[in-house]
This record gives structure tokens, C-alpha cells and sequence, in this order.
């Protein structure tokens, strides 16, 4: 399969990114593109009433990415933000089939409370690992900070995924570019697993904000670590090849998952059987009442 990394600019303006989304689709469908995955916030960039903005996923702004990916015959994750019942909002990638299907909603469940940042003062956490079948694979769902916890990233192996995509507003700081590219690829190392990593780069036409507008460094990392794309600074769509055949053959010679020793730390996943169906997604209304129950409508 062929997965497009839309690197974009994210302006305040949701119709602005709808139309920069619409440009990536297209050039994604013309490079042949089973998959675009689009960064974290693509509806608006942080620094933006998020609570004003946030819509349930059958909203005008979920909506219209369902008809791009369905116009274009192209899977698609991007991310949004809903109403959470608390007044704060969540933090959602998610993705739709070629078909135009919403497949997959996941809530970030690790909120940036660091680096002077409190991510948490306006988004909810989600509490559910996400996987399900996208363009033909297993693909799991990560978003940004979500990258610095490896046991994320193992309960979606261990739930079948053999793509993670991580839509990212990384910010800028000291050393942060290096920690992003070092826990890409070695999410993807440890894991034996294919990461399809997409963030934002700062926006010119729009003032300048303290808040997270992403250093860009979209990635597809293959399951021995190899950085197969890498898509620098500027904003672009890059399209590369992930080959699911690799992935076997990468975990029969380098058979590390078989080898974690869970008579002495438990489980990989505690969350499901290896391999489970990844959960329902809520459609429409401002999400359900209780955590509880968000978990079982994702």
C-alpha cells in the first residue's frame, strides 16, 4: 500500500484547513495513495477556542473529510476536536475509509501537561486504545505526546496492528525535534511494526502563537527502524511504500514480541485479547456521560 504523510501549515480557521485538507487529497490520490494521514488538530490549530470549534463527528467538519476521502477513493485520519461531557473537549484522530466510512475515532489518552504546557486545562483524555482495518491493514492509533509511552504502542501490536499512525503537533523546544525523530523510529524498532508519523509546521499567514504549532518531520518508519520518508520542514504531501510483507518477515527473524516474558511483567495488553476488534465509534451527539461508557463507544 501507499500512504501520503500530508504535512500542512494549520490556520485558526477550520474552512482554511478544510480547503488545505482537500488540496492534500487530491495530490495524495494523484501519487497513488491508499492512505493520507494528516497531523494532530488539523480542524484548528492549538492556541484556538477549541470548545467553540469542537463538533461531534458528524458534524459539518467530520462530514466534509468523509466526502474528500470518499471523492477520492483514499482512507484518511486526521485530527478534530469533539465535545467531552465535562465542557472540555477531546482530543480525536479520526479516520475514515476510501469508502468515506467513519471507521475509527480515537481519543488521545496522554494530554501534554509539560514544557510549561496544560494541555488537560481544555482536553479530556481518552482511555481506549484503538485498532481496526484501514486501507487493507491493521492499523493502530497514537497521538503526539502519545509518542514518549511505549505501552500504548504495545497494546496496539498486541491488539494486531501492524501500522500506527501518529498524527503530531510537535512543538519546537530544546531537543524536542531529536526526541521526536529518536521515539518514532523507536516505536516502530521495538515494536516491529510500520509508524506513519504526521505533523504540522507553522503557518505564515497566521500571527504567531506560544502554543504547539508543530517543527513538521512527517516520518514512515518501517519495522527494522529504516526512515523510508522524511518530510523536513516545509509543508508538503510525501508518498512512500509500506510493505505489509515486510512486517512478517521482519518478526520471524527478529522475533522480539514472541520473546517479552509476560509470566514476569503481565500482559502486553490489559485492555483486550490480542488481535480484538477495535472498538465501536460514536457518531453523533456530544459523546456519552461517563469515561466508562466513552470506553465502550470507541
Amino acid at each position: 500500500m501507499r500512504v501520503a504523510l500530508c504535512q500542512l501549515p494549520v490556520s485558526p480557521d477550520p474552512a482554511t484547513n478544510l480547503d488545505r485538507v482537500a488540496e492534500a487529497v487530491a495530490s495524495a490520490a494523484d501519487q497513488g495513495a491508499d492512505l493520507a494521514v494528516f497531523p494532530e488538530a488539523t480542524q484548528v490549530r492549538f492556541g484556538s477556542d477549541l470548545r467553540a470549534v469542537a463538533e461531534p463527528l458528524d458534524g459539518e467538519f467530520g462530514t466534509c473529510l468523509a466526502t474528500l476521502a470518499r471523492n477520492a477513493g483514499v482512507a484518511l485520519v486526521a485530527g478534530v476536536f469533539e465535545p467531552a461531557p465535562d465542557g472540555r473537549v477531546y482530543n480525536t484522530a479520526v479516520a475514515y475509509a476510501g469508502s468515506g466510512e467513519l471507521v475509527a475515532a480515537y481519543r488521545k489518552i496522554h494530554l501534554f501537561d509539560s514544557l510549561g504546557e496544560r494541555e488537560s486545562a481544555l482536553v479530556a483524555p481518552g482511555s481506549e486504545p484503538v485498532v481496526v482495518d484501514l486501507a487493507g491493514i491493521r492499523t493502530g492509533f497514537a497521538t503526539c505526546y502519545d509518542i514518549r509511552f511505549p505501552e500504548l504502542f504495545r497494546a496496539l501490536v498486541a491488539r494486531g496492528a501492524e501500522l500506527i499512525v501518529v498524527p503530531g503537533a510537535w512543538a519546537a523546544g530544546l531537543f524536542k525535534e531529536e526526541h521526536w525523530v529518536t521515539l518514532v523510529r523507536a516505536r516502530a524498532i521495538e515494536n516491529t511494526v510500520w509508524v506513519a508519523a504526521a505533523g504540522q509546521v507553522p503557518d505564515p499567514a497566521s500571527p504567531p502563537t506560544r502554543a504547539p504549532t508543530g517543527v513538521g518531520r512527517s516520518m514512515l518508519v518501517d519495522p527494522m527502524g529504516a526512515v523510508r520518508a522524511d518530510l523536513g520542514l516545509w509543508p508538503q504531501v510525501g508518498v512512500a511504500e509500506l510493505d505489509s510483507a515486510m512486517t512478517a518477515r521482519v518478526r520471524a527473524v527478529l522475533p522480539c514480541l514472541e520473546h517479552r516474558r509476560d509470566d514476569v511483567f503481565g500482559p502486553a495488553d490489559l485492555a483486550g485479547p490480542a488481535g480484538a476488534a477495535g472498538p465501536a465509534v460514536p457518531v453523533s451527539g456530544p459523546g456519552p456521560a461517563t469515561e466508562r461508557d466513552a470506553a465502550r463507544s470507541r
